[in-house]
C-alpha cells in the first residue's frame, strides 16, 4: 500500500477537460484540428483536404458578395397534409422543433444575390434542417427561384445537399421532383443558364431530379452523389461496387459532372 501512503494528505486536483467546440477530429485522417483554424480554412482539413459539412449561413457568406443577398420566401412553412406520425411524434411538431433550433426557411434558402459581380438567383439546401429533405415548401421555393430567374433573365445557381424527398409528406414530396424539373425546363427553353453545385451528400429524389439538370454541374471533392446508397445497391445487385463509387471524382470520370472544385475555389 505504499502508493496510498504517498498520496495521503495531498489535495487531488480536479481533471481539466477541453471545452467543447475548441477541437475537432478529422473524419478522414483523424488529425486533431483547432476549430478556429478549420473555420479560417473554409472548414477544410489542413492535413488531408477533407471537406467538412459547412453551415448554410456560412456558405452564403462565403459565396455571395458582401451585402448582396436578398432572401425570398423565408416565411413559407410546411404543413402536415397526411397527419404523419412516427413513434407517436407528429411531423408538424418535428418541423416546429427544427425551426426553433435552426431558424425559419425550412430546408432551402433562396434569394437574389450578386456572386463575383454577377446578379443571380441563388438557392442553398440547408442540410441541418431535416437532412435537407425536399418537401412541398422546398419544391415551391426552388420553383419560385427558377421563375424569378426566368422573369429577370438572371442565371440560377443552386447548392445541393440533401438526403432526398421528405418521406413525411408522402407522394406530395415526390411531386416536387416533377414540379422543379418542369420549372427548370422552362429556363432551358428560354436559354437562361442554370448552374448546379453538388455538395456532400446529394442523394435520393433531389439527385434524381433538379440537382443533376444543370447546364454546368460542379461538385465539391469526395461528395457522395447518387440516388440509392452504396449499401442498398450492393445488397440489391449482390455485387461489390468499385472503389470511390458515387463520389465526386468517380462521377467526373464517368461524365456525370463537369468539374470537381475545391471549396476555396468556388
Amino acid at each position: 500500500m505504499a502508493w496510498w501512503s504517498r498520496t495521503q494528505g495531498l489535495a487531488l486536483e480536479p481533471k481539466k477537460s477541453v471545452p467543447k467546440g475548441i477541437w475537432t477530429k478529422c473524419e478522414r485522417c483523424s488529425t486533431t484540428l483547432y476549430e478556429a483554424d478549420l473555420d479560417a480554412n473554409f472548414r477544410v482539413c489542413t492535413s488531408c483536404q477533407h471537406h467538412f459539412r459547412m453551415p448554410t449561413e456560412t456558405r452564403i457568406q462565403l459565396i455571395v458578395d458582401d451585402g448582396k443577398w436578398q432572401e425570398h420566401d423565408r416565411d413559407l412553412e410546411s404543413g402536415d397534409p397526411l397527419g404523419f406520425r412516427v413513434d407517436g411524434k407528429k411531423y408538424i411538431d418535428q418541423v416546429k422543433a427544427t425551426t426553433r433550433k435552426v431558424g425559419p426557411g425550412d430546408a432551402y434558402r433562396a434569394g437574389t444575390a450578386v456572386i463575383d459581380g454577377i446578379a443571380v438567383e441563388a438557392g442553398f439546401f440547408a442540410f441541418e434542417f431535416m437532412g435537407g429533405s425536399m418537401g412541398s415548401v422546398v419544391g415551391e421555393k426552388i420553383t419560385r427561384q427558377f421563375e424569378r430567374a426566368l422573369g429577370h433573365r438572371r442565371p440560377s445557381v443552386m447548392f445541393c445537399a440533401s438526403g432526398g424527398a421528405r418521406m413525411q409528406e408522402g407522394v406530395l414530396s415526390l411531386m416536387q421532383m416533377a414540379k422543379t424539373s418542369a420549372a427548370r425546363s422552362r429556363l432551358r427553353e428560354a436559354k437562361v443558364p442554370y448552374i448546379s453545385v453538388l455538395l456532400h451528400p446529394t442523394t435520393g429524389g433531389v439527385a434524381a431530379s433538379v440537382a443533376m439538370l444543370g447546364d454546368i454541374i460542379l461538385a465539391e471533392p469526395d461528395a457522395l452523389i447518387g440516388f440509392a446508397g452504396p449499401r442498398v445497391i450492393e445488397q440489391t445487385i449482390r455485387q461489390q461496387l468499385p472503389p470511390g463509387f458515387q463520389r465526386s471524382e468517380f462521377l467526373l470520370e464517368h461524365g456525370m459532372v463537369d468539374r470537381v472544385v475545391p471549396r476555396k475555389d468556388l
